[in-house]
């Protein structure tokens, strides 16, 4: 599927009505199929999922089949199976009986997978920890979205499962697909081969008007309004830096070929802000790596102001660039330091497949070919890089690798067992608004 048709496919399929409610339907698995088709069960049907599983579709390496749907809501489930049953009726196969609601409702779909087939996680990253441990004790493969955990006890079980599915030659891939992106990985080739010398800095740009988070309507349900605006509250995703920004991050991380040491920052909003929610809408990053390398991200999720959602790597030889916006794009190495168009000492050729799509094509030939293809523990260290800058600029420390690796802070203690009758994680003030970071006296490590 092409990137833009992909992204208005993810667009009208992302949609969550107001006032939807949180529900729970038990039902009954479903047997193997006798042939060679893999089969899907897709857990969390929003954009992403939707258009994960339309990656899946499409890839040469079928034929798939989706035949099982879980999300907490009902309509958000409903609209992405008239939207993929439109556009594939040939690879659903998901009856009522194998549409799940409700807080269980992941447990039912990959229950009604077998070995070989594929649990999609594509929901939100509070439980991705939990589903991936069923999911490889239940000994299916796996498809992850990002990110991966909001907090660092969180990617800690990510990684345990991660080494229990190597050892039952499970398949993980994980939704940081810029790295199966063709032109990315030639440029991070020649990289590695030295060809922009020693790489010194690393700039990261993420600059896009995002909306605030308002007022809860009085006749929202607190827990479902959270969940539902997921990017806006730490507990359910880790806010919009640890969704947004993780794919540059893993970026960064995959140039140097390491993890960096420490980490410092600073943040804050706008002081007209208007948002209720959990999240920063300016935030600067400055990672060091054990070399002395540093890699710097600046954020800003604020309207009428400049946007870019580029990475810019600087070595002691020349310089070169990884477009990101949609990701697709431009990927070029540079004469020298001055990254302009006719400045170009190479440019990739453009990639066969969207990265999106290469992702799947990997782990569809992996599965059919045991080949070994689990991104677990790589994914969680990448996701905790991300949160290490984030805890930097919320509590306006420097924070360590080591610090944060043995952090057993959780933003939601009983995430296990949460229901659709538990007490919301956080509460608002009575201005509405929902407690934000404070530097100096913020802690989340």
């Amino acid at each position: 599927m092409p990137p833009s048709t992909r992204r208005e496919f993810l667009k009208n399929t992302g949609r969550i009505a107001a006032g939807t409610a949180l529900a729970t339907i038990s039902l009954q698995p479903v047997h193997a199929a006798e042939d060679n088709t893999i089969r899907l069960a897709l857990i969390g049907c929003g954009g992403r999922g939707c258009g994960a599983a339309a990656d899946a579709f499409s890839s040469p390496n079928g034929p798939v089949r989706l035949i099982a749907m879980a999300d907490l809501f009902e309509n958000r489930l409903a609209t992405a199976y008239q939207a993929l049953s439109e556009k594939y009726p040939n690879q659903l196969d998901v009856p009522q009986e194998r549409r799940f609601v409700g807080f269980d409702a992941w447990r039912r779909a990959i229950d009604c997978l077998s070995a070989g087939d594929v649990a999609m996680l594509c929901g939100y990253s509070a439980w991705r920890p939990q589903q991936l441990e069923y999911a490889v004790e239940k000994g299916v493969n796996v498809f992850m979205e990002k990110s991966f955990a909001p907090d660092v006890p969180g990617l800690r079980r990510v990684i345990k499962a991660g080494e229990a599915a190597e050892k039952k030659n499970l398949k993980i891939a994980s939704g940081l697909m810029c790295r199966h992106a063709a032109s990315r990985q030639e440029l991070i080739k020649r990289i590695h081969d030295g060809q922009l010398g020693e790489v010194l800095l690393i700039r990261g740009y993420r600059m896009q008007p995002v909306a605030a988070l308002p007022k809860r309507p009085p006749q929202e349900n607190e827990l479902a309004w959270q969940i539902r605006h997921f990017t806006d509250f730490l507990w359910v995703s880790g806010g919009w830096f640890a969704e947004m920004n993780i794919h540059q991050i893993d970026e960064f991380c995959w140039i140097k070929d390491a993890y960096p040491v420490s980490a410092h920052g600073v943040g804050g909003r706008a002081a007209n802000s208007p948002d209720c929610g959990q999240t920063l809408d300016s935030i600067a990053v400055e990672w060091t790596f054990a070399d002395g390398a540093k890699a710097t991200h600046v954020i800003r999720w604020l309207a009428n102001c400049f946007d870019d959602c580029t990475t810019f790597v600087h070595g002691t030889k020349c310089a070169a660039q990884f477009p990101g916006s949609a990701h697709p794009g431009p990927v070029s190495l540079h004469k020298d330091q001055r990254m302009v168009n006719d400045n170009i000492a190479w440019r990739a050729k453009r990639d066969e497949f969207s990265a999106w799509q290469a992702e799947w094509n990997v782990l569809l030939d992996a599965i059919r070919n045991n080949k070994p293809h689990n991104e677990a523990k790589r994914a969680a260290l990448s996701n905790l890089t991300d949160l290490m800058g984030r805890a930097a600029v919320h509590s306006g420390k420097i924070v360590t690798w080591e610090e944060a690796m043995a952090s057993n802070f959780q933003f939601c203690p009983n995430i296990d067992q949460l229901t659709a009758e538990s007490p919301p994680p956080v509460r608002a003030n009575e201005q509405g608004c929902y407690p934000a970071p404070v530097p100096g006296k913020w802690t989340e490590l």
